[in-house]
């Protein structure tokens, strides 16, 4: 296996193990054996190596190692690896969440759950619900905002639905009498914002108005920057905010500098992504693909334009594991019952 070497943007404080895989059969080989998954977990979960115990956050403990799991002297119960992460109260070993992970992070089109499933010799639902925690991790916590004054952001939206022509005639004959098919009409939007030599950031709204646009903008946008769109005239309101520079697409698609290429080719990425792989989404689950695709996207280099490894990748991806939980009543939206009873361990830790 050959030598991993941390990119500059993932700093987690420490040395990995050398041999630690850069290629998806390397790290099946790697996290085959059981006490090298759980170690090289273990790094990520604590990473200044002071176990402490996830409920209490005592570090007064002891290690039962036929089990691998702790006791803690303080809350008198145990607790494991996987409590306060995204993996808890899952069933699967170590080395499935582990090459499930790397699939994910690392295919540039996503890993659909059939396919998954047949990989990792579990079903579909287990692997279905395994990607859907997976993008729970992906998802992007940062305050900081795109642009600033002088930077350039490129601004965007654009429809996430079916094509007409699949469509049932019945049904394409309904869209077509109510809207003539024009606008979007019944698809879902996507609005996108990226950072020229920075980061994407995307956002599922309800529509293409300005009481929906104008707040993502702000939240994801410093005031000042200089801000490239197309004609479209829900972008009139931000000159009061940003340097606003328009392109007209009925007439050029690149004026200048003055273009939106980069954030249509996240799009042509996204859509490559849902319409090639996953192939029909929900809506409602919408915003997780979305999150998925822009954290591929925003880790193919690092700060200093240099391409970033599967491994780096892979490990900048589990250095976030702590902190969420995501249960299956809370995805399909049954916790929504009033016959559901919420079970678990309590409220998990903040993300370290």
């Amino acid at each position: 296996m050959g030598k991993y070497i941390l990119d500059s943007h993932v700093d987690l404080g420490y040395s990995l193990f050398m041999n630690a895989p850069n290629t998806l059969q390397e790290a099946i080989v790697y996290f085959a054996d059981p006490d090298r998954a759980f170690e090289y977990a273990k790094r990520f979960r604590w990473p200044d190596g002071n176990v402490v115990c996830p409920r209490c956050g005592k570090a007064k403990h002891s290690f039962i190692k036929t089990r691998r799991v702790w006791f803690c002297y303080e809350c008198k119960k145990q607790f494991s690896l996987k409590l306060g992460t995204v993996f808890e109260d899952s069933a699967l070993g170590l080395d499935k969440w582990m090459t499930g992970f790397w699939m994910l992070v690392n295919c540039k089109n996503g890993v659909s759950s059939c396919e998954l499933a047949r990989t990792l010799g579990i079903t579909q639902k287990a692997a279905w619900f395994m990607l859907q925690r997976l993008r729970l991790v992906l998802q992007e916590k940062s305050f900081v905002k795109l642009g600033g004054p002088g930077s350039e952001v490129e601004v965007d939206e654009t429809f996430i639905g079916g094509k007409a022509r699949n469509m049932h005639k019945a049904q394409r004959e309904r869209l077509m009498s109510e809207a003539g098919m024009q606008g979007g009409h019944g698809k879902a939007v996507v609005v996108g914002m990226l950072e020229r030599g920075g980061k994407v950031r995307a956002q599922v709204i309800p529509n293409r108005k300005k009481y929906s646009m104008e707040p993502a903008l702000r939240a994801h946008v410093d005031a000042g920057s200089v801000l490239m769109t197309d004609e479209f005239d829900v972008y009139k309101w931000v000159s009061s905010e940003y340097v606003h520079k328009i392109v007209n697409h009925l007439e050029r698609y690149v004026d200048g500098t003055v273009h939106t290429n980069g954030i249509e080719n996240f799009w042509s990425l996204l859509k490559r992504q849902l319409h090639g792989t996953y192939i029909s989404v929900e809506p409602f689950h919408l915003f997780r693909y979305v999150d998925e695709q822009a954290f591929r996207f925003n880790t193919r280099k690092d700060d200093f334009g240099n391409k970033i490894s599967d491994g780096a990748r892979f490990t900048d991806a589990l250095s976030r594991i702590g902190g969420h939980r995501l249960t299956y009543a809370q995805l399909t939206g049954k916790n929504q019952s009033p016959r559901h009873e919420s079970t678990g361990t309590g409220t998990a830790p903040e993300p370290f």
